[in-house]
């Protein structure tokens, strides 16, 4: 009997580990489509592109010339998800990403943040726009990137923002309403989210 147990392990490990090799990554160029559709369109044609090469490693897909940024999504998820944003938000993002790569995905926050107060992160202290876009990897248009039914989101970092001083609720809705996120930090942005569902009024 633990003859066959480990026999069954082997051949399961055996299929998994081919599934992973013949999990082909998309093409740079696919990418590089899906990723500027987080974008207004007129930054698109001149933002610089983050995502995978055929090793899965994280690498420049293509150099910018306006100061802005988009992130591939990441091919391995059913949802894939592209982020643009100005070079100016790069170092937060970055140690984000530098964080969960560590196993730090639950403390990236706390670390990101301390890390500001020491002033050993820069943080724009003016208004700086994250833009959103996702959506299932199954209804990606290969021609242009776009994928069907996507969603969107705009968030706006205001650092230490109140939300009574801009006249925002700090609470969630499903009307599209912006409203402030981690308010009075050093992080705190205004949340713009396009309803995903019917409105209740």
């Amino acid at each position: 009997m633990n003859k066959l147990i480990i026999v069954a392990l082997l051949l399961w490990m055996s299929v998994g580990n081919n599934y992973a090799q013949d999990k082909k990554i998309l093409s740079p160029e696919l990418q590089i489509k899906i990723a500027v559709q987080a974008a207004p369109s007129e930054f698109r044609d001149g933002a610089k592109v983050y995502g995978y090469d055929q090793s899965g490693e994280f690498v420049t897909l293509r150099e910018g010339s306006n100061g802005y940024i988009c992130l591939a999504p990441d091919d391995k998820m059913s949802v894939y998800y592209a982020y643009c944003y100005p070079e100016s938000l790069e170092p937060l993002m970055a140690r984000g990403r530098e964080l969960i790569a560590q196993g730090k995905r639950k403390e990236r926050d706390k670390i990101r943040e301390q890390e500001f107060k020491e002033g050993k992160l820069p943080m724009p202290q003016t208004p700086s726009t994250l833009y959103g876009y996702w959506g299932a990897a199954k209804d990606v248009n290969p021609e242009t990137g776009e994928i069907k039914d996507a969603k969107r989101r705009y968030v706006i970092y205001v650092p230490f923002a109140r939300a009574a001083d801009l006249g925002l609720s700090n609470q969630h809705n499903n009307l599209g309403m912006p409203w402030l996120m981690d308010e009075g930090t050093y992080k705190a942005h205004i949340m713009i989210t396009p309803p995903l569902e019917r409105h209740q009024h």
